[in-house]
């Protein structure tokens, strides 16, 4: 049997030779054949578990900054904030602040400031953005496939005519160009500014 250094590959140098794999210092800066996908944003989940279960996201978001909870801004019934497993970039949720779970039973201040938002949200996303397009939904109940069914909430996602690549069908990994952060700075600088 080999021994660890014994695996064959290229040297430092750029001869061939053993390669030690017993000292990680060694592959440090190596380059290899791997792509790499970050999501810097789904540490919350690693170091504290997924805070959905500790209570309904989608009430203590409104209690954090509008940078910790992604929102990109506040209406008077409802508010927008970024998906945080978004389908693609610029993936926005629309709630109202009260802990509803079906669209009829929302208020009709309610229903109004939700399509306020939408409509406003899809013209900043496309200032932002360039889309042409947009899905936008609502999944009532987890039978409909809503992820969070206690919480009403309606999706936004922007659509671009060459978005579907092979990632999504073969590997089901969406690959997203920007952070986070930087798509809610984005649209909340771009967000019209209310007269109140």
């Amino acid at each position: 049997m080999a021994g660890l250094s014994d695996t064959r590959g290229v040297d430092a140098d750029g001869t061939d030779g053993p390669v030690r794999v017993d000292d990680p210092s060694y592959l440090v800066g190596v380059p290899d054949e791997f792509q790499r996908l970050w999501t810097p944003h789904r540490m919350v989940y690693i170091q504290q578990g997924d805070p959905g279960h500790e209570g309904c996201p989608f009430c203590v978001a409104p209690t954090l900054s509008d940078e910790d909870a992604l929102i990109v801004t506040r209406g008077k019934y409802a508010y927008a904030l970024l998906n945080l497993f978004p389908y693609n970039s610029g993936h926005l949720l629309v709630c109202p602040y009260r802990h509803i779970a079906l669209y009829d039973d929302a208020t009709p201040e309610e229903v109004a400031e939700i399509g306020s938002i939408t409509q406003t949200a899809m013209r900043v996303i496309r200032e932002v953005s360039r889309n042409d397009g947009f899905n936008i939904g609502m999944n009532q109940g987890s039978v409909a496939g809503a992820g969070i069914a206690a919480h009403l909430h309606q999706h936004i996602v922007p659509r671009w005519a060459q978005d579907a690549n092979f990632f999504p069908i073969i590997a089901r990994t969406k690959a997203l160009p920007q952070l986070l952060g930087e798509v809610r700075t984005a649209l909340a600088d771009a967000w019209p500014k209310s007269d109140d």
